[in-house]
Parts: structure tokens; C-alpha cells; sequence
């Protein structure tokens, strides 16, 4: 007579409906997060903390005149047209090339193509430059090089000096490879089929990329916009050198002029100031203002780009 043994499995966390291993992993990275939070509201509210007293109407509409340092008559008007001209240029100029860059890698280059792995490697690469490189790339190349070239001959310059053309078309450089992997991404995830729904159907490959591929991909395409502007709006090392000014009486009239710029307006109060401890409501007011500025640029961006996904849900 055969005798049949049971064995009692030996019931773990996870066999009475509790896994520990994800109770953990959960744990570490919500305190990871909470982290990260507590970080930037740290920041924020020490910013608004002290620069909220000198934050007014006066303040965002005034003049910097000659006395910046004084904060009963110090005002960042002319810093913040500054700012928002060069960041809308660099936009103009950015996002076409990024995406054009990344219609030819994705829809057109072979991946094992020499051309295009010299192509992604310099992507690659760029995004991982210094910022201040990128300044004296500006100063050498757009400056010296091409804005000399089309003064040849002029007895005063007139391109071959800085200006906000010159430190928008930097930005661009700057920020190139974030709207190229962006648009690219976007551009990998729209499904074949409808791109050989529209060959079957008689289009081109040009009329294919204009007409499905690109509309499909536009939230994308503005996602790498949106990060564009957000490297793009606190930095001062690319501009530094190719067209931000000390002080100004004057707003920017035309592409060669210089401009005044709220990053490069902290960097001065910072450093020129001749006391700092009477500037530093300035300061964090800046700050505060540069902050906002950039928010609001990237909140216009998000709202455009979810109401081209409402609209394309729609469409669908």
C-alpha cells in the first residue's frame, strides 16, 4: 500500500498577499520623489521669501536706469522683453532645424550609415557640452566669422558684434539636441501602418512625412520645445559673449542690437554690486521674476500642445 505525502508549502510575505520586495522598492522611491519636491519648494520659498517685499508693479515695469542697485528705483522691464525676445527667437530657430535633423534620421538615413552614426554621435556630444563652450562657439563662429564676413568692406561694424540674432542663434545651437531626440521619439512611436496606409493609398513619402507623420508627431515635437525654452530661459554663459549688455537706455530696436537679460542682471547684481546685503531684495526679486517668466513661457507651450492632442483625439 502506497502512502501519499502532503507537503505544506511554506507560505512567504508574498503568498499572503503582501510582496515585500515591492513594498520596499515603492517605499525608496516615493521618499525619492518626496525628496526632489521638498528640494525645489526649499527653493522657491526661500526665493519668494525674500524677494516677495521688493516684488511690485514698480518693480516689473520700471527702467534699470544707471541706479540698478538701489532698490526704491531698480526695475527689470528691460530685462524681461530681453529675455523673452531672445528665447522666442531661439524657438523660431530651433525648432525647425530639430525637427527637419530628425524627419531626415528617422524617415530617410539608415541607421547603419556612416553619415548617420557621425550624425547621432554629434548629438549625442553636443548635449554634453559646457554651456560657456557654447558661448565662445557663438563669439568665434557668428560673431567674428559670419557677422565679419558680411561687414567686409563696412567701415564700422554692424553684424560683427553682439547682438540678440547672435545669442538667440547660440541658444539653438545649445538646445538643438533636445527638440532633435524629442521629435525623434515622437516620430518612432507613430505605428507603421499608417505610414504604408498612405503609400498604398498613392501619396509620396514627402506628402506621407507632411500630412501623417508630422501632425501625429507635433505633441512631441512641441514636449522638445517646451524643454528648449527651459534650458534655454535661466542661462548666461552662451549669451555672456554674444549679445547681453551691462545696461542699456534703450529697448532692442533691430536684430543687431544688444539686449539686457534677467539671467545676466543676476549674474551683475551678484558681483558688481557694492554692497550686497542692501541688493539682495533685488536679487531674489530677479530671481522671482526669472522663475515666473520661464513658467509661464513653458505653461503657454503645455496648454498648446494639449489642446493640439484634444483636437487630434478628436480628429481620430
Amino acid at each position: 500500500m502506497s502512502s501519499v505525502s502532503t507537503q505544506t508549502p511554506v507560505r512567504g510575505f508574498r503568498s499572503r498577499g503582501f510582496d515585500f520586495g515591492s513594498f520596499v522598492f515603492t517605499g525608496v522611491t516615493g521618499l525619492a520623489t518626496l525628496f526632489i519636491l521638498a528640494i525645489l519648494a526649499i527653493i522657491i520659498a526661500n526665493v519668494v521669501w525674500h524677494g516677495w517685499s521688493t516684488f511690485s508693479w514698480r518693480f516689473l515695469t520700471g527702467s534699470a536706469g544707471q541706479d540698478m542697485f538701489d532698490v526704491n528705483k531698480a526695475g527689470i522691464l528691460p530685462m524681461l522683453i530681453g529675455t523673452t525676445l531672445r528665447v522666442l527667437m531661439m524657438t523660431v530657430f530651433v525648432v525647425p532645424i530639430g525637427v527637419i535633423t530628425a524627419v531626415y534620421l528617422t524617415e530617410y538615413a539608415h541607421n547603419t550609415a556612416l553619415t548617420t552614426r557621425i550624425i547621432r554621435g554629434a548629438v549625442n556630444n553636443l548635449a554634453g557640452v559646457p554651456s560657456i563652450v557654447f558661448g565662445l562657439f557663438g563669439l568665434g563662429f557668428f560673431i567674428s566669422f559670419l557677422g565679419g564676413t558680411l561687414d567686409s568692406g563696412a567701415t564700422e561694424p554692424h553684424w560683427g558684434k553682439p547682438a540678440i540674432l547672435w545669442a538667440s542663434l547660440t541658444l539653438a545651437v545649445m538646445t538643438l539636441p533636445l527638440v532633435i531626440v524629442a521629435t525623434e521619439e515622437s516620430l518612432r512611436a507613430i505605428t507603421p501602418g499608417l505610414r504604408e496606409a498612405s503609400l498604398a493609398l498613392g501619396a509620396t513619402k514627402l506628402e506621407t512625412i507632411l500630412k501623417i507623420v508630422l501632425p501625429e508627431a507635433l505633441p512631441g515635437i512641441l514636449t522638445g520645445g517646451i524643454l528648449a525654452v527651459g534650458r534655454a530661459g535661466g542661462e548666461v554663459a552662451p549669451i555672456l559673449f554674444t549679445g547681453a549688455a551691462y545696461y542699456m537706455r534703450d529697448l532692442p530696436h533691430s536684430l543687431t542690437d544688444q539686449f539686457m537679460d534677467l539671467g545676466y542682471h543676476v549674474f551683475i547684481l551678484s558681483t558688481q554690486s557694492p554692497d550686497i546685503e542692501k541688493t539682495r531684495p533685488i536679487l531674489f526679486a530677479t530671481v522671482l521674476a526669472l522663475l515666473l517668466l520661464t513658467l509661464s513661457l513653458n505653461l503657454i507651450a503645455v496648454i498648446v500642445r494639449a489642446r493640439v492632442r484634444k483636437r487630434m483625439r478628436g480628429g481620430h
